[in-house]
């Protein structure tokens, strides 16, 4: 079976991502801050939870610790934590921004690589944003044009360009990164905008089921690569 491991995943697109992945016979394990909300989002639909902030060492390698024990390996790695990050910007929230978006794929990713090695087919999904594209932020025809939005947008564009430096680094293991469309979940909620996080997942779960000989370093969306 496939041992996957998505971040974030005890609501919105990480949450149906793991549906979707245990319906395709994936040994999933959410993620999550929170120890209540994440072992109830797995006790809903029959994933395995392990407790991970991506914004602590010891979590995150608490949580690896975990996955080696019962598993041995690591197939998938899908690194779907983030925040917007909204306010006034300043140095704290800068921080915490780039923490949550983009430190966080390098502690998790550099945990998971021993692991991740063991596979026969290990793939890494970094779930970006097209906000944290230069050319889709100064397209006007594109909706980031109107986005305004610099911390997230700054530190999305670092998870991209995380995704091409590991795709470089790491020949063996696929690396992409993905913009999964406008979606409405707890992060969107102020905008009142997006589709059913069901329909983002989709794309999260075509990259994380990509063959052997599938593409890395890429950033796509559902309708395949973007320019960036």
């Amino acid at each position: 079976m496939t041992v996957t491991l998505i971040t974030g995943a005890n609501k919105g697109i990480g949450f149906e991502t793991a549906e979707q992945l245990l319906e395709l016979g994936h040994v999933v394990y959410i993620g999550a801050r929170d120890v209540e909300r994440g072992e109830k989002a797995a006790a809903a639909i029959g994933t395995r939870f392990v407790q991970l902030d991506v914004t602590d060492d010891a979590s995150v390698n608490d949580a690896l610790a975990t996955i080696e024990a019962a598993e041995s390996r690591l197939d998938v790695l899908v690194n779907n934590a983030g925040v917007l990050a909204s306010g006034d910007v300043d140095g704290p929230l800068a921080l915490h921004a780039f923490d949550t978006n983009a430190v966080g794929i390098v502690r998790v990713t550099e945990a998971a690589l021993p692991l991740l090695r063991k596979s026969s087919n290990p793939t890494v999904v970094n779930v970006s944003s097209s906000a944290g594209s230069f050319w889709a932020v100064t397209s006007p025809d594109r909706p980031e044009f109107h986005l305004s939005s610099a911390l997230y947008s700054a530190s999305k564009a670092a998870a991209t360009m995380l995704t091409v430096q590991y795709a470089k680094s790491q020949p063996g293991i696929k690396f992409n990164a993905l913009e999964p469309g406008t979606t409405a979940t707890d992060m969107t909620a102020a905008f009142g905008i997006g589709r059913a996080p069901e329909e983002s997942a989709k794309a999260v779960v075509r990259l994380a089921t990509l063959d052997a000989d599938g593409p890395t370093g890429t950033f796509q969306d559902e309708n395949g690569e973007l320019p960036w």
